[in-house]
């Protein structure tokens, strides 16, 4: 099988790919193409039909397995596919893990290092609140370990979730070492639940989409409604605990211009943020340079996040 990831110009494929996204689009002299969205679990690439009422081109819709054969080029230094024949792919012809983008890290042993830092909280209450989901709930688990962070930009893969609230976590154990201000329960508590509405705001692979409460809503306040049904649930939770947990949650992207509702007030908060921005922005990093060769120092142009140019390190 030739992987998105390993596709060179020049090259003619005849392989099955999973349709992410499909359109119709109009030339300059208005002539009809359907523009579509091409994934494995390397990656994903833009592909054309020209001619989509030529022999040979049958009709499929997003999130089908399609078969291909196109030729690869080049446009705008962006590789792309040139379809000259499709056909919707029958169960059978292919394996569903190949077509969706996986951690790079084992899924189970990251839960299992997660999880650690539940058995570790002292506080009875935050550790009955993050035990009865993270131990306790089989379906949690499983829903947990197989969600993305994102729809794009950062951890947007199987096990993007997990892997993004363990980094985040780590980061967060570390500050508490570095500062004993900062309530280590309270904010280990808070980077492990600082993204569960994720589970909500964001529909399941291959779709991997918005939905449309996480739409109206988004993941932030989604979370902090989780996890107050959650607190509720549980009797004699302090109430100035709860709110300063909930508060976390609120004002982890910390500014209200990235979508926080409030901005960070107690010190776990600021810590919190920093975190959750510090992962989010390596794992940006990784994603930006996973396709340029090691000792490449060329500068790879504005990049929306950073508000920068960015480029290689001339030692990474």
């Amino acid at each position: 099988m030739f992987y998105i990831g390993e596709l060179r110009e020049g090259e003619r494929i005849n392989e099955i790919y999973l349709c992410k996204q499909k359109q119709t689009a109009l030339t300059k002299a208005g002539k009809p193409y359907e523009s579509m969205i091409l994934q494995d679990k390397t990656g994903t690439i833009d592909a054309k039909v020209w001619d989509p009422s030529s022999q040979g081109i049958e009709d499929c819709d997003a999130l089908d397995y399609v078969n291909v054969v196109a030729d690869v080029t080049s446009f705008q230094g962006t590789l792309q596919l040139n379809i000259k024949r499709l056909r919707k792919a029958s169960e059978g012809e292919y394996d569903p893990k190949d077509y969706l983008p996986v951690s790079e890290r084992s899924i189970d042993e990251m839960y299992e290092e997660l999880t650690g830092y539940v058995k570790k909280l002292n506080n009875p209450y935050l550790k009955k609140l993050a035990g009865e989901l993270f131990l306790e709930d089989a379906t949690f688990a499983k829903k947990f370990k197989f969600h993305s962070a994102a729809k794009s930009v950062h951890h947007g893969f199987v096990g993007g979730l997990l892997e993004h609230t363990l980094s985040v976590t780590k980061l967060c154990d570390f500050f508490a070492d570095c500062y004993p201000l900062l309530n280590r329960d309270l904010l280990v508590t808070a980077a492990l639940f600082h993204d569960i509405g994720k589970l909500e705001e964001l529909s399941v692979f291959p779709e991997n989409d918005y939905t449309d409460e996480g739409q109206l809503l988004g993941h932030i306040a989604m979370g902090m409604e989780i996890v107050g049904l959650r607190i509720r649930a549980i009797e004699g939770f302090p109430r100035k605990l709860a709110n300063e947990l909930k508060h976390c949650i609120l004002a982890h992207h910390g500014e209200l211009e990235y979508g926080s509702p409030k901005k960070p007030a107690i010190p776990e908060a600021v810590a919190l943020n920093f975190a959750d921005n510090m992962d989010a922005k390596m794992e940006t990093m990784k994603e930006l340079f996973a396709n340029v060769p090691v000792g490449n120092t060329d500068w790879q142009g504005f990049n929306r996040l950073f508000e920068s140019n960015l480029r290689r390190s001339s030692d990474s």
